[in-house]
């Protein structure tokens, strides 16, 4: 469940990148390196012409795989030093794909500032969590330029309509939500809640109505 600028989608493009074999050894040797890698090196290290090596090194560090630093590899300063070289190293992004897709890190950061917040203040761990969802929620509505539809679609709802109410195809915290049913699927319950409250969908409420095969919470018309 997103929270910054990498998307599902774009780890799956991500993921893509590394499939072509240059480009996963060239991505595997950055990686192994202490310090960042200049175009030369990575192409002598792998026996690759210079063009080609800059044209995959440049594609990972697109893809957010690879971070370009640039660095006066002569240790020279000033006038006459010469350009600094481009450089690549290992970026701090992390990748993961899972299909039907899984946002299992958002409930793990949800339930343990429940737990922090719990544990300093002495309100119930639950009620905290309620809390924190709907405020996520709130703050994904806020930011959704499209509308409802598209919001879940890329959250991993799998939305379709039921009439007039909506279904949600998904569970992002399947495996959670199976042995852990009532706190996270009060969690998930508050999370939607939030999201048609800040985008103003009055018509439809958020309510528990769990199902095989899809999310426990369904959107229903409000009347």
């Amino acid at each position: 469940m997103d929270q910054s600028r990498e998307t599902p989608g774009g780890d799956v493009s991500a993921v893509a990148a590394l499939d072509e074999p240059t480009r996963r050894r060239l991505y595997e040797h950055v990686a192994r390196e202490s310090e960042p890698v200049g175009r030369d090196d990575a192409a002598q290290a792998l026996g690759l012409a210079r063009q080609t090596a800059a044209f995959h090194l440049d594609r990972l560090a697109d893809q957010g795989l690879l971070e370009v630093v640039y660095e006066r590899r002569s240790g020279r300063s000033g006038p006459g030093a010469g350009r600094p070289a481009k450089l690549y190293r290992r970026s701090d992004r992390e990748v993961s794909v899972s299909l039907p897709e899984r946002h299992y890190e958002l409930a793990g950061l949800l339930l343990a500032q429940a737990v922090e917040e719990s544990d300093a203040t002495g309100e119930p761990v639950r009620a905290v969590l309620h809390r924190k969802a709907a405020d996520l929620g709130e703050r994904l509505g806020a930011r959704e330029e499209t509308g409802l539809t598209d919001l879940l679609e890329r959250q991993g709802f799998e939305p379709r309509r039921d009439g007039d109410a909506i279904v949600l195809g998904n569970c992002p915290f399947h495996v959670l939500a199976r042995e852990h049913t009532e706190t996270v699927c009060g969690m998930n319950l508050y999370l939607l809640r939030g999201v048609l409250k800040a985008l103003g969908e009055s018509g439809l409420k958020a309510c528990l109505a769990p199902a095989p095969g899809r999310c426990c919470v369904r959107l229903e018309p409000a009347a």
